[in-house]
């Protein structure tokens, strides 16, 4: 494992001794999202960014961070860590485990280094140049995306359809239409599940440098891919297309080309 992803595996063990208390208890919430829609935010997403900046500050105090709750320090730096401490807090104060930390590592403009971490479950998936591998406990699993050569063969998944817009809306229709199966409401452990062969596709919209960055590094190390839903990299615009087989992104783009625009 590289400096920077041993770093970034302690980084998501911190967040995880603040988060998990909190966890299933009475915590409260605020709404952040006002006329947008409910975007919940908690106690424990605030003191994970705060407590993994910290960490930041101290070992590497010329590297940039981005993240969801505090913006941006020096986005610009050569080394920038983007932090979403818990993505998927609708299902943190739901009581449900599929709520996760996301770390990145970016180095010129390109997420390099990425951690998912579901504490609760003592799982921490890890990508980067060293490769991609599920830490549980003190085993250490290699990760690898399974063959799918055809979309009617794929498990897919996206968060909630009720984001995507009308266009979306349709594209995603016709996605989950040509699909063997379809999972909703897993946030950004669906992209685990496909580094670790367990999924096949995750289609999303409307999501933040925090909410992909990860995720970015660890299928690719596992041997898929991540592009927008034109095919190209991943960018500001914020529509996702995670496949572990690369052949599924020849299908489904045609699928989802239409709504990008």
């Amino acid at each position: 494992m590289t400096e920077y992803e041993a770093f970034a595996v302690e980084l998501a063990r911190e967040a995880a001794r603040v988060t998990l208390p909190f966890f299933r208890s009475d915590i409260g919430h605020e709404d952040k999202g006002g006329a947008a829609g409910f975007d919940p935010v908690t106690e424990a997403d605030k003191q994970a960014e705060a407590a993994i900046r910290r960490l930041i500050a101290e070992r590497y105090p010329d590297h940039g961070v981005i993240g969801e709750e505090y913006g941006a320090d020096r986005p610009d730096a050569e080394q920038v860590w983007v932090l979403d401490p818990i993505d998927g807090t609708r299902a943190f104060i739901s009581g449900l485990p599929l709520w996760t930390t996301l770390i990145a590592l970016r180095q010129e403009n390109r997420p390099t280094v990425g951690v998912i971490a579901q504490p609760y479950l003592d799982e921490i998936f890890v990508g980067g140049p060293s490769g991609a591998r599920l830490l549980r406990g003190r085993a250490e699993t290699p990760l690898a995306v399974r063959p799918c050569q055809t979309l009617a063969e794929a498990v897919i998944s996206t968060t909630d359809p009720d984001i995507f817009d009308a266009a979306e809306g349709a594209a995603w229709t016709q996605l989950r239409g040509a699909a063997r199966l379809a999972r909703l409401g897993c946030d950004a452990y669906a992209y685990a599940m496909v580094a670790a062969g367990r999924m096949d596709l995750v289609a999303e919209t409307s999501l933040k440098p925090w909410d992909w960055s990860a995720l970015v590094p660890i299928i690719e190390a596992a041997g898929g891919r991540v592009v927008n839903w034109r095919g190209a990299t991943p960018d500001a615009d914020g529509r996702i297309l995670a496949v572990g087989d690369p052949r599924l992104i020849a299908q489904a783009l045609p699928l989802l080309e239409p709504a990008a625009v």
